[in-house]
């Protein structure tokens, strides 16, 4: 018998069926998954790392679609979870090689799937890529955008061109966008910009992916009145445990526009994320992720408090499932959020395929 792909232990099966089993509906989608090859792992642009934290890449190496089911298996047992899969972060020079990974795996186990899209693609060449490859929409990072930016200057715009935002509008289909700047969701810019995404393309399915980054409570400021203008524009929960960002985005926009997502595989992770002077930190056993002194983002801990951590997914859910309860989420609001929310847009995707 093969060795799992890691550990599940008592602390986390206790977790799971105590608090998450029966809350959680039987069917899910999960909105927000990256899938890899380590022969992608040095295929990085210049620039690109300078604009990334560092502790993703302590979790796994890669994440093969083999594993990202495996890790449902373990991680949701009487579940059926459905991803949506993208690319992980590859320089532009080898996209072709990660896409194509997603494109077959897509195939193999009809998963759907996005393209991980580089703004110097003009209109047809980018409508040529996805139909082609039964994508059914785009995902691209800030690590895309021109490298003479300074990070904290980049725009949504700089790596989501209108050109590709008026093709997406035109066909219906899904832009997941990773909100820049240090400013998070707080961001004026960053506000103003979703703002005008939804109002100049009306049609395209925009998914503000981790709330908009607003990891603590100190990333949200005056972002939800500010989103409270706003009518379609949905929300992924991935690698979020802000319970107060949960309960705000509820009450801001609804169930109906809030997605399950876990940005896996990252939510492999054992840890619990703590905010300190409004940055967050991943409180995580001590030895089990290397070296992790150069990263702020992380700290190790010992004995009790190491024995005591889950996965990162467990406590995303315990998080959101604090907010919905706050709120007052009904069994079909829950079921909204982790499958019929994300099943609409799929459907909607593919038939924007369909009717151009």
């Amino acid at each position: 018998m093969m060795k799992p792909l890691f550990e599940v232990k008592s602390i986390d099966r206790k977790f799971y069926e105590k608090r998450l089993r029966d809350w959680l509906p039987d069917k899910i989608i999960d909105i927000h998954t990256h899938i890899w090859l380590k022969t992608f792992e040095k295929r990085k642009g210049p620039g690109m790392k300078a604009r990334t934290v560092s502790w993703p890449s302590m979790v796994a190496d890669q994440n093969s679609v083999e594993d990202i089911v495996e890790t449902y298996e373990l991680m949701f047992p009487g579940k059926s979870v459905t991803p949506l899969i993208f690319a992980s972060l590859s320089g532009p020079k080898y996209f072709d090689a990660a896409n194509d990974y997603v494109r077959r795996s897509s195939q193999k186990h009809e998963f759907p799937a996005l393209i991980f899209s580089d703004p110097r693609w003009d209109a047809s060449d980018l409508e040529r890529r996805i139909q082609k490859n039964c994508f059914l929409g785009i995902k691209s990072y800030l690590t895309m955008s021109p490298v003479y930016l300074p990070t904290a200057e980049i725009r949504i715009f700089d790596y989501f061109p209108r050109h590709q935002l008026e093709l997406m509008n035109r066909h219906g289909w899904i832009v997941m966008l990773h909100i820049p700047r240090d400013g998070r969701l707080r961001d004026p810019v960053n506000l103003a910009q979703m703002l005008e995404i939804e109002e100049r393309y009306p049609d395209l399915q925009l998914i503000i992916a981790h709330v908009g980054r607003a990891y603590c409570p100190e990333d949200i400021g005056n972002a939800f009145k500010v989103l409270a203008k706003t009518k379609k524009m949905c929300f992924d929960i991935s690698a979020n445990t802000n319970a107060v960002a949960f309960q705000r985005l509820l009450e801001t926009v609804g169930p109906r526009r809030v997605l399950f997502g876990s940005d896996m595989p990252i939510l492999r992770m054992r840890t619990r994320r703590i905010c300190e002077n409004g940055v967050y930190i991943n409180l995580v056993p001590k030895g089990l992720y290397g070296d992790v002194s150069g990263d702020s983002h992380m700290r190790e801990v010992e004995g009790s408090a190491a024995e005591k951590l889950t996965f990162f997914m467990y406590e995303e859910l315990a998080a959101f499932q604090r907010a919905a309860r706050a709120v007052g989420l009904a069994r079909a609001d829950i079921k909204d959020v982790f499958f019929n929310n994300a099943d609409r847009i799929i459907r909607n995707a593919r038939q924007g395929r369909k009717n151009k």
